[in-house]
């Protein structure tokens, strides 16, 4: 299974590759107020691909935002501990026990269907 994906991995490559081997012409983008930009067309299509995938990561943003306040308006606020400092010889004293972790010391998270 794993050499398939490397395969179906590598086909995807190669028919890119080819792709842009096969678009080197000159397009030119038409902006507003007379302005344009004249690329190789697999640079055009890399930039619409690139800007939108900075969109969508902006558009993203506020829910981000959004989840993280209320997973951390979730979590309690537990006081901070701090563990004592031990006197006396190092081998008289025990290694202090491992701090125990519950469900509920963890933010709740949305399961999403995807």
């Amino acid at each position: 299974m794993k050499y398939l994906l490397w395969l179906l991995k590598a086909a995807i490559f190669f028919t890119l590759f080819a792709f842009a081997l096969n678009n080197q012409h000159d397009a030119t983008v038409y902006f507003f107020f007379g302005t344009h930009w004249r690329a190789p067309l697999v640079l055009v299509v890399l930039a619409a691909f690139a800007g939108g995938l900075v969109v969508g990561a902006l558009g993203m943003l506020p829910g981000w935002w959004k989840h993280r306040a209320a997973a951390a308006a979730q979590a309690p606020s537990a006081p901070h501990q701090q563990v004592p400092a031990t006197t006396g010889s190092p081998a008289s004293s025990a290694p202090a026990p491992a701090p125990s972790i519950s469900a509920t010391d963890l933010p709740a998270v949305r399961q999403h269907g995807l």
